[in-house]
């Protein structure tokens, strides 16, 4: 069978060497015809609260949240819709939420928001390490100070399952987008990360999601923009309003339409990282490696393609606590320990957790070496790869996401 990886930004052709294949995918949901009429319909009307027009004053400054580069969001589209609908764009500020991500350079965030937004409004970085954040009164979590000084906050993101949170969108455009540092260290710690309800599609009793919503509900965000996607990156629907209203209900379409439930484990299961722009570093193609994972057996393969041209990346330790421990075990037990704690071990907690029940091989632009350091198996031809691996195995099926973590299957 010939599938189609997303694989950086034109992806990746395979043969797969098998008849015996299941391919998942989410159900596709036609783009919006319109999706600038459906801007203006959601926003006019949104879930649970007052019209966009009617929350900001002309005399209002206004901090807008969008999600970083690693986020496949429209983000220049909806700035400008934005603008057009509020006007004023000398008292917007736009803050790119990177969490505890890089910032990214004034060409990425130029291509971001778009060269006639990014001329006419003030875009800004925030950056979690640099100390400019403000405490708000009585609280142990510090923000963006351009985000708690605005007169109203609007946050924009998109609602995909989740591997930690259940989903993203809502709170979690503003926790752990615009957060300090030490805030999400203690958000990201080695409890609440391995709590088996902190996983995808889940919201109630996931500690994750409980946090993003009490600490994201600090000061008062006075409307919501989160849109659902295709895999065409077409905006399928708009879910604006009142932050938790409008979350929950595009969290119920995202259920119905991104996840699929399995009625076995496979013993071999190739994905992705859904390309460009989720794929670039290896910290965040653990996401897809993740969602293989919900449906690998024990001791099965899983082979995720990935360009990863960012690297690990070069910034933060996930590359080096990857490299510090001689096994995915010792990494684990190291990071449990009680009073562990550096920056970045979530994702090399969950990368350690997923080697533990799976090989792990990687097809990316990663060095060889260092995939092999990192506990994975480098590979170049991907078919090559899962013929050598069923001709050890026997006749045995094959699941394919080709979309990586847009899809999420789950073990009926």
């Amino acid at each position: 069978m010939k599938v189609h990886l997303q694989y950086g930004k034109e992806g990746i052709e395979v043969d797969v060497p098998t008849a015996n294949v299941q391919v998942i995918e989410p159900t596709f949901v036609a783009g919006l015809p319109d999706e600038e009429a459906a801007f203006r319909q959601a926003v006019r009307n949104p879930i649970g609260g007052r019209p966009l027009r009617d929350i900001v004053k002309p005399s209002d400054s206004v901090a807008v949240v969008i999600p970083d580069i690693t986020r496949p969001l429209p983000t220049d589209r909806l700035l400008r819709w934005l603008l057009a609908e509020i006007g004023g764009p000398e008292r917007v500020t736009v803050i790119n939420g990177t969490g505890s991500h890089r910032v990214n350079t004034p060409a990425e965030l130029r291509d971001m928001v778009g060269p006639d937004v990014f001329d006419r409004v003030r875009v800004v970085n925030h950056d979690s390490h640099d100390g400019k954040t403000l405490l708000p009164a009585g609280r142990n979590v510090s923000m963006a100070r351009d985000y708690v000084e605005a007169d109203r906050r609007i946050v924009m993101g998109f609602i995909e399952p989740h591997f930690m949170a259940g989903f993203s969108g809502g709170y979690k455009g503003v926790f752990p987008a615009v957060a300090d540092i030490a805030s999400i260290m203690h958000y990201h710690r080695a409890e609440a990360i391995g709590h088996p309800r902190s996983t995808w599609g889940v919201l109630d009793g996931n500690p994750t999601q409980d946090q993003i919503r009490a600490n994201g509900s600090l000061l008062p965000i006075d409307f919501l923009v989160n849109v659902t996607q295709n895999r065409k990156r077409q905006i399928t629907r708009f879910f604006c309003g009142e932050v938790m209203a409008a979350h929950i209900e595009g969290c119920a379409f995202a259920k119905k339409t991104a996840m699929v439930a399995c009625d076995r484990a496979f013993p071999i299961v190739v994905t992705t990282n859904a390309g460009y722009p989720l794929d670039q570093n290896l910290y965040q193609a653990v996401k897809g490696m993740h969602a293989a994972a919900q449906i690998v057996a024990q001791d099965g393969f899983i082979l995720a393609a990935s360009r990863c041209n960012d690297g690990f990346p070069s910034h933060g330790n996930f590359r080096q606590l990857l490299f510090d421990y001689p096994t995915p075990r010792a990494l684990l037990d190291a990071i449990m320990a009680p009073g562990f704690s550096v920056y970045d071990q979530w994702e090399a907690q969950l990368l350690a957790i997923i080697a533990l029940k799976a090989r792990v091989g990687l097809k990316s632009e990663l060095d060889a070496g260092e995939v092999r350091r990192a506990h994975m198996e480098p590979v170049v031809d991907v078919a090559a790869r899962l013929q050598k691996e069923i001709d050890a195995r026997g006749d045995v099926p094959v699941a394919v996401l080709p979309e990586g973590p847009m899809t999420i299957p789950y073990l009926a």
